[in-house]
């Protein structure tokens, strides 16, 4: 199914995806508190997400107790979603290796985007949302009902 990247996802589209996702693969984890990934790690984990750091320069490290991995194809376990912090023009590149293992959902943070990529997981089967945040849309208050969350 192919969309169109620039405009807003349908809220069931990614209610969808959010709901049925369970292993995650986030490329471009950070040790580092103060980043952005830091925090959407800790909250998609808090919120029951199984989460795996994905960073080559911190394989074999911990971050918030979670293994980092050195790439996707290192990943011992089916993942639903690959959820892309790395720059747009890594894109395309991220989204091969999760076609190459299976995965289901290629998830671009914001202010990553590629039609190229998006094309690429889209002729492969995989949903893709690009330029967003799990971590924001997962707590707009009028679907939280919907994947089975206390307000």
């Amino acid at each position: 199914m192919s969309m169109n990247h620039n405009e807003e996802y349908p809220p069931e589209y990614l209610a969808d995806i959010l709901k049925s996702v369970k292993t995650i693969a986030m490329v471009g984890a950070s040790p580092d508190a103060t980043k952005f990934s830091y925090g959407v790690l800790r909250v998609m984990h808090e919120q029951g997400y199984n989460m795996i750091p994905v960073n080559p320069k911190e394989a074999g490290n911990e971050i918030r107790g979670l293994t980092v991995v050195g790439a996707l194809a290192d990943i011992k376990e089916p993942v639903d979603m690959v959820q892309v912090f790395r720059s747009s023009e890594a894109l395309p590149g991220v989204a091969q290796e999760a076609i190459d293992i299976g995965a289901k959902v290629l998830w671009a943070q914001i202010g990553v985007f590629s039609e190229e990529a998006a094309k690429a997981c889209e002729d492969a089967g995989l949903k893709v949302v690009m330029n967003r945040c799990p971590k924001i849309e997962l707590f707009r208050p009028f679907w939280k009902p919907k994947l089975n969350q206390g307000i």
